[in-house]
């Protein structure tokens, strides 16, 4: 997720290593007193540094704003990244077969790609030589970059905000205001709730605007389809989010969510909502472009997805003052006996980021540029913007004016304007409600302010679930256990096992089968699940799943050595 930033002073101090002491894990930690807070990027003649990112930036500015432009002017650096089209393990593993590579890399969860094929170098010396920032960015958790117990290398530096407090849930079923308004604020708990209020609504509202009114759209475009259509199936089950894993927390016994009988039912419900035309029918053959309009015309009563898919088209209803399109998030499970676990924690886990490859021509330089990402300057350019311009200080606090306030809320081009936020993800970031010397938080992010920025239509539907923020409706961190092995997801099978053969074939089997279950006719469905459930098996998922077991048993390890 993007950040937002301010900028201090730069002080340069030519030839002078600076150092820093390490701060702990307190989600409340301050910054050091002292030199850590200056840049150590004692080099800023230009330099022209590639990189690879298998994320897309939408708001990427090609260094041409305010923000992008002060860090070229600090730094010397200017970034060239590639942003691939499709799915980037293709281009991953073209990379590696090819064995050419740009200067940094970020290779989300498919890193081990590139680490087997030996691409990224060793930060750790470099960490400890140059990189005081990062050292009290990370504080204790830097030992959890390592890349496992047998290698304690670390090839990347975590992204993802260190010490992040999660004030509003990350993914869950939308459903647009005027619909829980016009009927009355219904109890909405479980996938019938959910699919009640769309076919009452839309029974009433065949169309919207002149065009015919959407009830369910999904989105299933390439690797998206995890965001939309599968992970949704484990999160209504009872599960964390862990990828592709289910993991019993007192067991830690995992096993491939989609052979559990319980997501079964989900994917059956989906089924009878497709045959019922409550699911928009280009859901299986839509482009991500294709349903950020969608959702931007106003015309889709319910998504389920992720914040960040689907935030653009959002603010963009925002900005025409269609407040009641907008969506509000709510805790949908199978059936009351699960409960949704979006606030589980999972400590940090600081398993995708950004690493420098073996074919970079100056490391130094490039890891000095990565520890002036960690540095208070950098962390407050990124999220606060450019003092006088983004924001200003007053009594000795960053302070941000209503109309700036409003641009950052309702302008979908914002970022991209102005440059904040654009350099925080993949980079390294602290955590919204991780403080700095001053005592104010590196983020403008803040309970408070998360409240400010509601409209005022999804203030008073808040209110009438009797919550005043979105966290308020979902269980609450406190029920759940902290997850000792992070997030498994971020837990890479070794690319040239028989683990990593098993899971593309069943990559490809449930990108190909679950559509075709979820639109086929009712009567085949239970048919089409167990073909499903024997192909898994003919895949070799039961011989992953004792793999992964003893890969999750080593992470567990790692992290509380």
């Amino acid at each position: 997720m993007l950040q937002r930033t301010k900028l201090l002073t730069l002080i340069m101090l030519a030839g002078l290593l600076i150092m820093s002491a390490c701060t702990g894990s307190n989600s409340n930690q301050k910054a050091d007193e002292g030199s850590t807070n200056k840049a150590v990027a004692d080099d800023k003649s230009p330099i022209t540094v590639t990189m690879f990112s298998a994320s897309q930036n939408t708001q990427w500015d090609d260094m041409q704003s305010p923000v992008g432009q002060k860090i070229k002017e600090l730094t010397g650096v200017t970034l060239k990244p590639d942003f691939p089209v499709g799915d980037p393990k293709q281009k991953i593993s073209l990379m590696a077969a090819s064995d050419e590579y740009p200067d940094l890399i970020f290779a989300s969860n498919n890193a081990n790609i590139i680490v087997d094929a030996g691409g990224l170098i060793d930060l750790a010396p470099l960490i400890d030589k140059y990189g005081p920032n990062i050292k009290k960015l990370y504080g204790d958790y830097l030992k959890r970059l390592r890349w496992s117990k047998d290698d304690k290398s670390i090839y990347f530096l975590g992204t993802y905000g260190v010490n992040q407090q999660q004030w509003e849930p990350l993914d869950g079923f939308q459903l647009q205001h005027r619909v829980v308004k016009e009927l009355g604020y219904p109890q909405l708990k479980t996938v019938q709730d959910y699919e009640k209020a769309i076919r009452t609504y839309i029974e009433k509202h065949p169309t919207t605007d002149g065009q015919p009114t959407l009830g369910l759209s999904l989105l299933a475009d390439d690797w998206r389809i995890a965001q939309s259509v599968t992970n949704p199936a484990l999160f209504a089950t009872g599960g964390s989010d862990d990828g592709e894993w289910y993991i019993d927390d007192k067991t830690q016994k995992p096993v491939i969510h989609y052979t559990r009988p319980e997501e079964k039912e989900y994917f059956k419900w989906l089924n009878h909502m497709y045959n019922s035309g409550l699911i928009d029918p280009e859901s299986f053959i839509q482009k991500y472009d294709q349903y950020k309009a969608k959702i931007a015309s106003g015309r889709v009563l319910a998504i389920i997805d992720s914040k960040w898919q689907y935030r653009e088209p959002e603010q963009a209803l925002r900005q025409e003052g269609k407040e009641d399109q907008m969506y509000g998030m709510y805790p949908i499970v199978l059936n009351e006996s699960f409960k949704n676990r979006n606030f589980q924690s999972a400590g940090y886990s600081g398993g995708v980021g950004v690493g420098i490859s073996k074919n970079a021509k100056d490391p130094v330089r490039l890891i000095k540029f990565l520890d002036w990402l960690c540095s208070d300057e950098a962390q407050i350019l990124n999220n606060w913007g450019i003092e006088g311009v983004n924001y200003t200080v007053v009594d000795g606090k960053r302070t941000i004016s209503k109309e700036e306030m409003e641009k950052r809320v309702n302008d979908p081009q914002f970022s991209k304007k102005t440059g904040i936020g654009v350099y925080g993800y993949p980079f390294p970031q602290y955590g919204d409600g991780v403080l700095d010397s001053s005592g104010q938080a590196y983020t403008v992010k803040t309970e408070q302010q998360i409240i400010d920025d509601y409209t005022a239509t999804e203030k008073e539907v808040l209110a009438k679930y009797g919550a005043t923020m979105w966290k308020d409706i979902y269980p609450k961190v406190s029920e759940f256990p902290v997850k000792p092995w992070g997030s498994a997801w971020q837990i890479n099978i070794p690319q040239e096992s028989d683990g990593a053969i098993t899971m593309q074939k069943m990559t490809d089997l449930v990108r190909k089968r679950i559509p075709e279950m979820i639109m086929s006719k009712p009567d085949v469905f239970d048919g089409l699940w167990d073909s499903f459930q024997k192909e898994l098996e003919q895949a070799g998922v039961h011989e992953l799943e004792k793999q992964f077991e003893g890969l999750l048993k080593e992470r567990i390890e790692l992290f509380n050595e």
